[in-house]
């Protein structure tokens, strides 16, 4: 290190920038999320009151606090596993050199550029009852899809547009997996008359068991506390509050109601929700990741 950088203060300068920034957006609200959920805060400014737990008491005898923990759970549960499954197959045909498989790559890998919002708008104009790719279908059977008035539905557009969103970073890094594994050791499975269905489920997909571990982990935690832009842009927690999910629950509250103490306090329940979420995985699902290869 100090043969590279001859002068020791030049790596900090390097690196304070983005510290600075790491600290301002990110731990300094979280520090004042630990804060305003002990305090009642006036929604329109003035002195905050000290009321110690009675912020999280008044949340969790709120019946609302419990159906968007309870929406989050299932939308964590079918976007997540979905959001992994389908670039793993994605990712699986791009590797065995299937028909258009190169220009498939490219073009899987655009929506990462694309913002969470404007994936909103465009799913919400594409899955429109009326203009949309099913408005077809709605005209020979009305009512068959309407995510405006029936929750199911709404939940599904906001479940494709998720795992849409989820594509392109999922199949770069399971894509880059599958072609790092031995080809020797597959080479020699095929010779002594293994499948490729054989080959994909007791060679590939248990070696790239560390890649599918990385995503579910991102996955996981994503999609219950980072669904907010969809949500917004989307469904706005309707109809009937079917995809108020808890971190579009936290916005409302905040910016919407004025109850920052609230929503404060929701926050902070939210990481620890994550962070056990986090904790879970790594000490009970890390355990089947086979990193030896």
């Amino acid at each position: 290190m100090n043969k590279i950088y001859q002068n020791r203060w030049l790596p900090i300068g390097l690196v304070a920038p983005q510290l600075l920034l790491i600290g301002i957006f990110f731990y300094w609200p979280v520090i004042q999320a630990f804060f305003w959920s002990v305090y009642l805060e006036p929604p329109f400014g003035g002195e905050a009151e000290f009321v110690g737990l009675e912020n999280f008491s008044r949340v969790l005898d709120d019946e609302q606090f419990y159906n968007s923990i309870n929406r989050s759970i299932i939308f964590m549960i079918t976007a997540s596993s979905s959001a992994v499954l389908i670039p793993l197959i994605l990712a699986v045909a791009a590797d065995r050199h299937i028909r258009l498989a190169k220009p498939a790559r490219n073009i899987l890998i655009w929506p990462k550029a694309v913002a969470g919002a404007s994936i909103g708008m465009a799913f919400s104009i594409l899955l429109n009852p009326h203009v949309g790719l099913l408005s077809p279908i709605n005209a020979l059977f009305p009512g068959f899809w309407n995510p405006g008035l029936n929750g199911t539905d709404a939940n599904i557009m906001l479940n494709i547009a998720y795992i849409w969103r989820g594509i392109p970073f999922n199949f770069i890094i399971l894509l880059a997996g599958l072609q790092g594994l031995p080809q020797s050791m597959i080479q020699a499975a095929a010779v002594d008359g293994a499948g490729p269905w054989r080959r994909l489920f007791e060679i590939q997909i248990p070696l790239l068991s560390p890649q599918l571990f990385f995503c579910m982990v991102l996955e996981v935690t994503a999609s219950f506390a980072s669904a907010f832009a969809l949500v917004d842009s989307m469904t706005q927690g309707g109809p009937g509050g079917a995809t108020n999910l808890f971190v579009y629950k936290i916005y409302v509250d905040a910016f919407k109601s004025y109850d920052l103490s609230g929503a404060s306090t929701q926050t902070v329940i939210l990481m620890a929700i994550v962070m056990l979420l986090t904790c879970f995985q790594f000490f009970f699902l890390e355990k089947r990741v086979k990193y030896n290869r």
